[in-house]
């Protein structure tokens, strides 16, 4: 069977993702056959006997850039990389979304550059670069952890990745709502005790205090996810959602 997506990943440090490409979501989709990642080295291509893959910047400023050599050798040893969406992972670009991560899931072959030290020489990004990808507005030393964040994201969306359960979870984020608080056993911990709507056993009555909650919480920390849509449409779309939860629940369970 062919893989719904190939992927391949160049980074100056590959090893980090050993593990994680043995573990979870990833190497589910991996040991079932729906994907394939393959562990670039941009190190395998240095510039000189030292080894070097990066240099100081022209016109001055701090810190090092990776050179286009070593970038451009590496994406032409993939020897399926025509017609592959080629990533950069950088603070500069497109913030991934949900709707993003399924895009790329089905885009067939995917390419991720992690990037590191001051960057990538603009010549590779210009030229090579399909996607430009941000995880999020806080500064890393390198793109390795935010390709791991865009991988899983991605596999989440391969079809036979996550069971009916999990999918029916993860399509939460259609609602437009930050998720509810969550709670198991025991009923009573140390004087704190679960809501009483949770243990009523009524289904109208647990949607409507999860949706009451998640929308409280979307109010307070990401109010602009409220723009786009009324309350009453997203109180509709949370209950559909809770709907097809449960009725996964119950096949998971059969």
């Amino acid at each position: 069977m062919e893989p719904a997506l190939q992927v391949a990943v160049a980074a100056v440090f590959p090893e980090l993702f050993t593990t994680f490409l043995e573990t979870g979501v990833t190497g589910r989709g991996i040991s079932r056959g729906l994907a394939t990642v393959d562990l670039l080295s941009i190190r395998d291509h240095p510039v000189d006997r030292r080894g070097s893959v990066d240099d100081y910047q022209f016109g001055g400023g701090a810190g090092m850039i990776l050179r286009p050599e070593p970038l451009f050798d590496t994406l032409e040893t993939v020897a399926w990389r025509e017609g592959a969406r080629v990533a950069l992972m950088t603070p500069q670009g497109r913030q991934l979304d949900t709707d993003y991560a399924r895009e790329l899931a089905g885009c067939r072959k995917l390419i991720i550059f992690c990037g590191r030290y001051g960057g990538v020489d603009e010549r590779f990004r210009s030229q090579a670069v399909t996607d430009e990808i941000c995880v999020g507005e806080a500064v890393v030393s390198g793109g390795e952890i935010p390709a791991m964040y865009l991988l899983e994201a991605v596999f989440r969306w391969l079809p036979g990745v996550l069971g009916r359960l999990e999918s029916a979870r993860s399509d939460s984020f259609a609602t437009g709502l930050l998720d509810y608080p969550r709670y198991t056993r025991p009923a009573e911990y140390r004087g704190m005790k679960v809501p009483e709507e949770l243990v009523s056993g009524n289904h109208a009555l647990v949607a409507d205090w999860r949706f009451r909650q998640a929308l409280e919480k979307t109010r307070r920390v990401r109010p602009d996810l409220l723009e786009e849509n009324d309350v009453e449409t997203m109180r509709k779309r949370f209950v559909e959602t809770m709907k097809e939860a449960d009725r996964a629940k119950e096949q998971d369970n059969g």
